[in-house]
């Protein structure tokens, strides 16, 4: 009987971790799919396949204990992870999710099963996870410590790229949408509440927060256009800057495309040879360097489009609070008003946990808490001017 309890206990931490190694996996590669052909990409795969490996050694010994290997089509990502994946910014969730590792790795592989044999296998998995961190800066080091390029590339390329400190990156429009529609929501349903609790839920609420939602719309919109169309002249600023930096430091520039092409595989001597090349071209050199160092060669700011994205989602954010009162006055509007913004808050909390990497309850209850406190205090002082001006 206890031998049975053993290979009981063993056959469900086997399944545990093999849920586990199947859904980093599933992370990973989207991930390395949202990056595209870039250095990280390359790394984040190598992540994947670690995590598929062992995932085969626990399949191996579900196959050793005469257990059913489960099946992979029935393991899938939640929703709120696959938009994750391709939305929240890639070195924050890989932190999350080495985070959420380190704590599995002490309940899932450390613990005995009672079975000498399975504790054998997770206890290797387990060494493997906490010998290779993953970070991107250890898989780093991980790969350049098999890749026959020099150990000291990267941090060749470190010592130079560090120089250059004036490289800068933008955030995306996706969370742009979310933000501005969390700002409108919040600020016009103070508005609503405040002249509520002031007039009583008369039609001055709804030419309050009428305007007050327009006004909020615009705002975030003219803000917004100018704020990307100031990323896209640091961008060209930056390809420019490039340009200066091959004109005043050719052979440094140089030896940088040089580290590139062997970060890639290329052995020193051809990769010396081939920036060399390049040299004698600038221009040419520039068009190289440039995507390698700056990630690209376009100026990819979209102000219009960051404009309309925030404009649009503050407006509508705003409108939540001040619809009611197009077919309702007095209490019941307010009230009406109170609930469907409320519900509102929790929402876009919950979506904002898509870039934050919080738990996206406590986002969306976090958010309603400060609804409810902005909408008490506003209605609470609108009550107060009330009953002074009468």
């Amino acid at each position: 009987m206890a031998g049975e309890t053993a290979t009981r206990e063993a056959v469900d931490r086997l399944r545990q971790a093999w849920r586990g190694e199947v859904q980093a996996n599933q992370m990973y590669l989207l991930l390395a799919q949202r990056l595209g052909d870039s250095r990280k990409a390359e790394i984040i795969r190598d992540i994947a396949d670690a995590e598929a490996s062992h995932r085969e050694r626990i399949e191996k010994r579900l196959h050793e204990l005469g257990e059913p290997v489960p099946n992979l089509s029935a393991v899938r990502l939640s929703p709120l992870q696959k938009l994750q994946a391709r939305l929240a910014p890639v070195e924050m969730l890989i932190q999350r999710m080495e985070a959420a590792e380190e704590e599995e790795i002490t309940d899932r592989y450390r613990r005995s099963t009672g079975d000498p044999q399975t504790d054998a296998v997770l206890e290797a998995i387990r060494v493997e996870e906490q010998g290779h961190s993953r970070s991107l800066e250890s898989m780093e080091v991980a790969h350049q410590a098999s890749a026959p390029a020099p150990s000291s590339v990267q941090s060749r390329l470190n010592r130079i790229l560090g120089r250059e400190s004036w490289h800068r990156t933008g955030a995306g429009w996706v969370s742009g949408a979310i933000y501005g529609a969390n700002d409108g929501l919040a600020a016009v349903f103070g508005i609503v509440a405040g002249v509520s609790g002031a007039t009583g839920g008369s039609s001055f609420v709804l030419t309050a927060g009428l305007f007050g939602a327009i006004a909020s719309g615009l705002s975030m919109a003219t803000g917004a256009f100018l704020a990307e169309r100031s990323e896209g002249e640091v961008a060209a600023a930056n390809y420019e800057r490039e340009r200066q930096e091959v004109i005043d430091h050719p052979d440094e520039e140089k030896e940088e495309v040089s580290l590139f092409y062997q970060l890639k595989g290329i052995d020193k001597e051809t990769a010396d040879r081939l920036a060399e090349q390049l040299s004698t071209n600038p221009e040419a050199l520039l068009k190289v360097h440039a995507p390698e160092e700056l990630g690209t060669l376009e100026i990819t700011g979209r102000p219009v489009q960051a404009a309309i994205a925030a404009g649009v989602s503050t407006f509508i954010g705003a409108m939540v609070p001040v619809t009611p009162f197009f077919w309702l006055r007095g209490g019941t509007a307010v009230i009406t008003a109170a609930i469907v913004s409320l519900i509102a808050h929790f929402l876009v909390g919950a979506s904002k946990s898509l870039f934050t990497l919080r738990k996206w309850w406590s986002a969306g209850l976090e958010m309603t808490v400060a609804g409810i406190i902005v909408g008490a205090v506003t209605y609470g002082i609108g009550l107060i001017l009330q009953r002074g001006g009468g």
